[in-house]
């Protein structure tokens, strides 16, 4: 009688209390998960689509004849030789620092990595107005420029810095987290085996830190490609000259030239589905470790 009242009692405490706070929250999460599907689907699927319908809108042909201009091609040339410049540079540079910053304990440390992250937090038409500010005929090193007649802005010199300072942080702040949590264990190992630095970084250091750079790598170079902001500022945008893919992309659209704009468009969203492809191809192959890192 006693174990059949007890039994009773849970029944009764399971199908009431119980059920209620998991009911609620299956529909809280329906919800929210309703709310970002919307908001992407008006903030990007939707535009993404549009993109693709007016470049084909009238067929494979035309888009065929529009990536064939000569505009065009100058400006995917200039995008790409950016990317050839500014992304090595900042292969180089990030895994300097992200060696100095991971294995180092020193002052101003912090505020290392703060400048390193400022590219995040400053505004591109910022960075390039600072460009024109140094480097401009009014700047701080215009006269001397002028004077050995080097030309730095309106000039691909400019753009290349613009969109190297853009595309800084990525590299460094991909190897950063892996270096730490590697260690230096082993690299004090391989010291104490006889190998010099040189051999040690090629042979311990970067095959540790191969996907996180790669992962960075990839980061640098869809920024650069797609930068707009500081590039524009410093470029002048002059056709065929100081025009790349994503300039060429705002001044066909203001020059009614919708279908040259959208063709050049889907060029940049292809570029950002690769991206995005590699990088589920690169967490993967890492067993979910970037994740973790970030």
């Amino acid at each position: 009688m006693t174990d059949n009242l007890i039994g009773s009692s849970l029944q009764t405490a399971e199908l009431t209390p119980r059920n209620k706070p998991v009911t609620q929250a299956n529909w809280v999460s329906v919800v929210f998960i309703a709310i970002a599907l919307v908001f992407l689907a008006f903030i990007l699927y939707i535009p993404a689509i549009n993109v693709f319908y007016q470049a084909f809108s009238k067929g494979f042909e035309p888009f065929l004849h529009n990536l064939s201009e000569p505009n065009f091609q100058s400006a995917v040339r200039m995008t790409l030789g950016l990317a050839a410049i500014a992304v090595p540079l900042n292969t180089i540079f990030g895994l300097c620092a992200a060696w100095a910053l991971a294995n180092k304990r020193f002052r101003g440390r912090t505020l290392l990595l703060s400048i390193i992250d400022l590219p995040f937090a400053i505004s591109p038409v910022v960075a390039g107005l600072m460009i024109m500010l140094l480097y401009g005929r009014q700047g701080w090193f215009g006269e001397w420029l002028s004077e050995h007649n080097i030309k730095i802005v309106f000039a691909f010199p400019a753009m290349m810095l613009a969109t190297a300072f853009v595309s800084m942080p990525f590299v460094a702040r991909e190897v950063i987290p892996v270096l730490e949590e590697e260690g230096v264990e082993q690299e004090e190992a391989a010291y104490t085996l006889g190998a010099t630095p040189w051999q040690t970084f090629w042979r311990i250091t970067v095959p540790n830190i191969r996907w996180g750079l790669l992962y960075g790598v990839l980061l640098t170079n869809a920024r650069a490609m797609g930068e707009f902001g500081a590039v524009s500022v410093v470029s002048g945008n002059v056709t065929g000259q100081t025009q790349s893919l994503p300039l060429f992309v705002e001044e066909a659209y203001k020059n009614y030239d919708t279908e040259a704009a959208y063709s050049a468009a889907v060029l940049l969203a292809l570029l950002a589905v690769v991206t995005l492809v590699l990088k589920e191809i690169l967490e993967r192959r890492t067993g979910g470790h970037l994740k973790k890192s970030h």
